[in-house]
């Protein structure tokens, strides 16, 4: 079973992200701040990663530079998943290595077919 880590600060958002995941048969795990989902992932790596922006501790931005510096870190699928929906935004993502973008609000026809896009499913 693919595995997915959910990171978000609203504990709403990784309930409601985990349901639709484990619906596509993923085994989750969550962290509410960069900081604890890049010490989650130097424990194990998980195939995709359903990222926020805005974040304390450490924001999106940061963990998904310092992810891609890791060992291993090339590897997880990375899909942002913000209210950031200006292009300098997206772009920016993208060239940090992000895969995929998704907005918020979202719904399961959303991320299935972002992580279809991206060979998740």
């Amino acid at each position: 079973m693919k595995t997915c880590l959910v990171v978000d600060d609203s504990s709403v958002i990784r309930k409601v992200a985990r349901r639709i995941l484990e619906d596509l048969e993923f085994t989750i795990s969550e962290a509410e701040d960069g900081k604890e989902a890049l010490d989650i992932c130097r424990a194990a790596m998980p195939d995709a990663i359903l990222l926020d922006w805005n974040m304390p501790v450490m924001d999106g931005m940061e963990f998904l530079t310092n992810l891609r510096q890791e060992e291993g870190g090339e590897k997880p699928t990375v899909v942002f998943c913000t209210t950031e929906n200006d292009v300098a935004h997206i772009a920016k993502a993208i060239r940090a290595g992000a895969n995929e973008y998704i907005m918020k609000p979202f719904d399961r026809e959303i991320v299935e077919a972002k992580f279809q896009e991206v060979g998740l499913l």
